[in-house]
């Protein structure tokens, strides 16, 4: 069982920055790839960005790209979302997910673990 505890949400103006972090209760850096996730008022949850094991490989929603970097550090088992240029659109509850390859997590189709989520709000 791994638990994934999100931090760094808040309350920036649009054109601001913030960055996420999640840390993980076990090693994940050989077992799993991590993402992020993010949850608006009365919509589904839309994947954001996806890093690979090593922290070579990434993977954006075109929504995000440019703008959000996702990165890790595996000796402090610690997945970042790094935010810039924030817009009002981006204003969600953000979650952080470990799951199997890239494109699995990007889908949804498999995510192992689920973190309990960041308020990030952006005001116009």
């Amino acid at each position: 069982q791994v638990q994934l505890v999100e931090s760094g949400g808040g309350l920036v103006q649009a054109g601001g920055s913030l960055r996420l972090s999640c840390v993980a209760s076990a090693r994940t850096s050989s077992t799993y790839v991590m993402g992020w996730f993010r949850q608006a008022p009365g919509k589904e949850r839309e994947f954001v960005a996806a890093i690979n094991r090593s922290g070579y490989s990434t993977h954006y929603a075109d929504s995000v790209k440019g703008r959000f970097t996702i990165s890790r550090d595996n000796g402090k088992n610690t997945v970042y979302l790094q935010m810039n240029s924030l817009k009002p659109e981006d204003t969600a509850v953000y979650y952080c997910a470990a799951g199997g390859t890239i494109p699995a997590v990007a889908t949804g189709s498999r995510v192992d673990y689920w973190g309990k989520g960041t308020l990030v709000t952006v005001s116009s």
